[in-house]
C-alpha cells in the first residue's frame, strides 16, 4: 500500500470528523504525489485538480480532510506568483477601497493597525492616509514586497514580519483595526489565528475578514469549475460557517454581508467561457472594470 504524504485534518472549527464528501475533481489531489500535483499548483485555466472538500456534519464548514503539510505549502508558495497579478491595478484599487470604507465606518481608526497578508499594501496606504494609527503591524510572507509595504505606511512606525503564524510581538489590547483579505481560507489552523487576533484588539477594535462564499450563486452556476475550489484553499466559508468559527474563537459581535469586487470585463468574460468549457486564449476583450457582488463575503467581528 502506498502511504500518501499529506496530512489528515479534523474540522478546523469544531474538531469533528463526522463529514460527508461534497466536491471532488476528476483527478483527486489526495490520490496523487506532491510532484504530480506541482504542475497544477497555479493558473486558472488548467485541468482542475484539488483536494476533495467534505462538509462537517457538526458545524457545516466545507474543508479538505486531506491537505498539504506546512513544509509542503512553504515549498509550493515559494513558486507562486503574486495574488491576482493578472487583475489590473485599477480594479484592485477599487475593490480594496471598498473594503477599507466598510472597515472605516465600523472600526476604531486609531491605536494599532494589524493586517495578515497585506500583499503590496493597498489598504495599508489608505489606512495610513485616513486613519490615526500609531503603529502598523504587517505580516506578509513575501519578503520581496516588504520595502513597498513600509513605504505604504507613509512614514508611520511599522513592524513587518514574514511569519504569519506568530503575533506575539503585537501588544495585547492595542489594535483598533485588524484585516485579513482572502487569507483565512488559506490557513491550516484558521481558528488559532482568529484567537490570536482577538487578544490583540482594543475594546473598540474590530476584525474585518474577506473570503470567498461557497454558498454563492456564482459557485452554484460554475459547479466544480468555481475558481476557489483549488489547491490553495484548505477550507471555504459561507455566511453561516464563518460566523460559527468567529463565535467559537470568542468573538461576541459578528456580522456578515456580501462584498463588492471590481473586475475587468475581460476577466469576467474569460471566467464565464471557462465555466462552459472554453478557453478564449489571446482573444482581445474590453478591459474596463465593473463592480459586482458575486462570490465573496465580508465579516466584521468584535470582542
Amino acid at each position: 500500500m502506498t502511504i500518501m504524504p499529506f496530512q489528515s485534518r479534523a474540522c478546523p472549527t469544531c474538531s469533528a470528523r463526522n463529514t460527508v464528501e461534497e466536491v471532488k475533481s476528476a483527478q483527486r489531489a489526495e490520490r496523487m504525489g506532491l510532484d504530480q500535483i506541482r504542475p497544477y499548483w497555479s493558473g486558472l485555466f488548467k485541468e482542475k485538480v484539488f483536494f476533495s472538500y467534505d462538509r462537517c456534519q457538526n458545524c457545516g464548514l466545507l474543508f479538505c480532510e486531506s491537505f498539504f503539510t506546512d513544509d509542503q505549502l512553504s515549498d509550493l508558495y515559494a513558486e507562486m506568483a503574486p495574488n491576482m497579478e493578472d487583475i489590473p491595478s485599477e480594479a484592485l484599487n477599487a475593490t480594496q477601497r471598498g473594503y477599507f470604507e466598510i472597515a472605516r465606518k465600523s472600526a476604531s481608526m486609531d491605536g494599532g493597525y494589524l493586517e495578515i497578508g497585506p500583499d503590496v499594501g493597498y489598504v495599508v496606504r489608505l489606512a495610513a492616509q485616513q486613519g490615526q494609527f500609531d503603529h502598523f503591524w504587517l505580516f506578509e510572507p513575501n519578503r520581496a514586497v516588504h520595502t513597498i509595504l513600509s513605504n505604504a505606511t507613509c512614514g508611520r512606525p511599522n513592524t513587518i514580519s514574514a511569519d504569519m503564524t506568530d503575533l506575539s510581538a503585537v501588544p495585547d489590547g492595542s489594535i483598533g483595526l485588524a484585516l485579513m483579505i482572502h487569507v483565512l481560507d488559506h490557513l491550516l489552523d484558521p481558528i488559532s489565528m482568529l484567537r490570536q487576533i482577538r487578544a490583540k484588539l482594543k475594546p473598540s477594535g474590530a476584525l474585518v475578514i474577506v473570503t470567498h462564499n461557497e454558498a454563492s450563486l456564482l459557485r452554484r452556476i460554475m459547479g466544480v469549475r468555481w475558481p476557489p475550489f483549488c489547491l490553495q484553499h484548505p477550507q471555504l466559508f459561507n455566511p453561516v460557517s464563518i460566523r460559527k468559527m468567529l463565535v467559537e474563537a470568542g468573538y461576541g459581535k459578528v456580522s456578515v454581508a456580501r462584498s463588492r469586487n471590481y473586475f475587468p470585463i475581460s476577466f469576467m468574460i474569460r471566467q464565464a467561457a471557462y465555466a462552459t468549457g472554453f478557453n478564449l486564449g489571446n482573444v482581445l476583450l474590453p478591459s474596463f472594470p465593473i463592480g459586482l457582488k458575486l462570490g465573496n463575503i465580508i465579516a466584521l467581528a468584535r470582542t
